[in-house]
């Protein structure tokens, strides 16, 4: 599989370990373009729309980013630091109606790191 990294337009500041980058990197050009898209939209809009960005209810600051590509559905969890700057989790394609709980619980327990690691070094 031929993967173009001249699409690779996140900067390594904005996911935390690898999870977004592995799952950004297996798919294809046309849903990178959209995740670039997205991520775009969420880093320079002051309103965004909630069809791309959405608050996790009962969380403390995540959400989700919303990418559809055709008939498919792809999810990339979220929090901002700072006010601004998008912290990329980890990402998957929707098969289901529902979030899977596995993997917002992934997202949950990677962003609690992310700020522990930051505010103790």
């Amino acid at each position: 599989m031929h993967i173009n990294l001249s699409l690779w337009q996140i900067e390594p500041y904005d996911y935390y370990k690898e999870y977004f980058k592995e799952f950004y990197l297996s798919q294809t050009d046309a849903v990178r373009n959209k995740i670039n898209y997205c991520i775009n939209m969420v880093k320079t809009l002051d309103r965004v729309p909630s069809r791309i960005l959405k608050f996790i209810e009962g969380t403390d600051g995540l959400y989700e980013i919303r990418i559809e590509v055709g008939s498919n559905i792809f999810r990339v969890f979220c929090c901002f630091d700072e006010g601004a700057i998008v912290i990329l989790f980890n990402g998957f394609q929707k098969k289901t109606q529902k979030t899977p709980t596995k993997e917002k619980d992934k997202a949950l327990r990677l962003m609690k790191e992310y700020f522990k690691e930051k505010n103790h070094g």
